[in-house]
């Protein structure tokens, strides 16, 4: 065995914690054993993030796994956050649509929360991709280890908090839990921090956080990023608004290519910490301006049957959307729709934000006048609706690039989907 482990990890390979332990742990050392990991080391944040949150009937295999770790008292060592729901009442979906959500798609959704609660759930508010939000009360410390899922997650946790995950699969997030160690490899390291990228911004305005992320994951794909120039727009501080550009950025990158794990320039902690002591020698360099960013745009396929069909539905927030801005979108629209003299918006559309950030957001003014507006606010995953074959078919519009990665709904900008849901018509 290449890895070498500890008194206590070589107890649990031996089965003096249980058989299911056991399992679990050999599980883990495959796992590293197949990435080069040399030994476990120990989780230490205080909370886990699971990405399967989904009670899909197909996942049977998933349900007995979770019995078993219950029948044998191989409870989670942390309590968790997960991926956010795939249903919601309140978010338009017809007749048909429904039915294969609830009958055929998300039959064992009640089981499977009945299971995660016993497992070790947080809350019943813990359903959401951005965990790290404080209004969730799961966000990690810099340098803290996780056993995290859900690749927009994990890319914000090492990239802007600081932390050390690898971009773990779904399961393995919740094995990291259950005997509280992970393997030693990628990511955790400081070698596999380094930058193999510098990435240089060179555009005459603030990029597009979605469109730049989404430029930089499919040119470096897994590797790490050193990005340059970006500070420019966002300044050397990481306020509420540039988390939430960094947040939308990340997951770009992560679900546009790989990365997880990126640094800017005098603005994330390790950049600003080490500087361009993070790069390694002989990287190599990627120059973004303006024109780059059209012809990624324009090289994003319209899988619509229709490519001119009017829009029917408009999902923002994928990953879910900050405080920050469900505020700023509602002063946005509020302003563009008193423009044109309208009082609500052209198209159905969807924000989505955690259920923590949506109280909150309740407690303010806008909550009740995005709703006059006749916007939507939810807590549902955008991706897990879109992926029903029926909705799948349907022409929406998203500002998210994860969202238009894994599903048929189409990307515009954000000052393009103002347009069109205040307008009407094509952007």
């Amino acid at each position: 065995m290449a890895i070498k482990l500890t008194k206590e990890q070589q107890e649990i390979l031996d089965g003096k914690h249980g058989d299911t332990k056991k399992r679990v742990l050999k599980t883990l050392i495959m796992y590293g054993e197949t990435f080069g990991a040399k030994k476990l080391v120990k989780v230490t944040s205080k909370y886990n993030h699971l990405v399967t949150a989904f009670g899909l009937k197909a996942l049977g295999p998933v349900y007995n796994l979770l019995n078993k770790l219950l029948e044998d008292g191989a409870k989670s060592g942390q309590q968790f956050s997960v991926d956010p729901r795939p249903l919601d009442k309140n978010v338009p979906a017809n007749f048909l649509q429904k039915l294969i959500f609830n009958k055929f798609m998300y039959s064992k959704q009640d089981f499977y929360e009945k299971q995660l609660k016993e497992l070790g759930l947080m809350n019943e508010d813990a359903f959401t991709c951005t965990a790290y939000m404080p209004e969730v009360g799961n966000t990690p410390k810099k340098g803290e280890v996780l056993s995290w899922s859900e690749s927009s997650a994990v890319v914000y946790a090492n990239s802007v908090l600081g932390a050390r995950c690898n971009r773990n699969s779904g399961i393995m997030d919740l094995m990291g839990s259950v005997v509280g160690y992970v393997p030693y490899f990628g990511l955790l390291t400081d070698e596999g921090r380094k930058a193999k990228w510098v990435v240089k911004v060179n555009t005459t305005k603030k990029p597009e956080a979605q469109l730049l992320g989404s430029a930089i994951g499919m040119k470096v794909m897994e590797d790490v990023p050193y990005v340059v120039g970006l500070d420019k727009w966002l300044g050397k501080k990481l306020d509420d608004e540039t988390c939430s550009y960094l947040k939308d950025f990340g997951a770009a990158t992560a679900s546009n290519g790989a990365v997880g794990l990126y640094h800017i320039d005098k603005l994330t902690p390790e950049a600003k910490e080490l500087g361009k002591d993070l790069i390694e020698k002989g990287a190599k360099e990627y120059v973004i301006d303006d024109a780059e960013l059209e012809r990624v745009k324009k090289s994003y396929p319209v899988v619509w049957k229709n490519p001119n069909a009017k829009p029917k539905l408009c999902f923002m927030g994928c990953p879910h959307m900050s405080l920050e801005q469900l505020i700023s979108w509602t002063k946005k629209l509020d302003t563009a729709l008193n423009s044109v003299n309208r009082k609500k918006v052209y198209i159905k559309t969807v924000f989505t934000a955690s259920p923590g950030v949506v109280k909150e957001f309740e407690k303010t003014g806008y909550a009740s006048r995005l709703k006059e507006m006749g916007v939507i606010v939810s807590s549902i995953c955008p991706l897990m609706y879109m992926n029903n074959p029926l909705c799948g078919k349907m022409p929406v519009i998203t500002s998210s690039n994860k969202l238009r990665t894994y599903t048929t709904a189409r990307y515009y900008t954000d000052d393009e989907i103002l347009s069109q849901i205040t307008k009407g018509g094509k952007a």
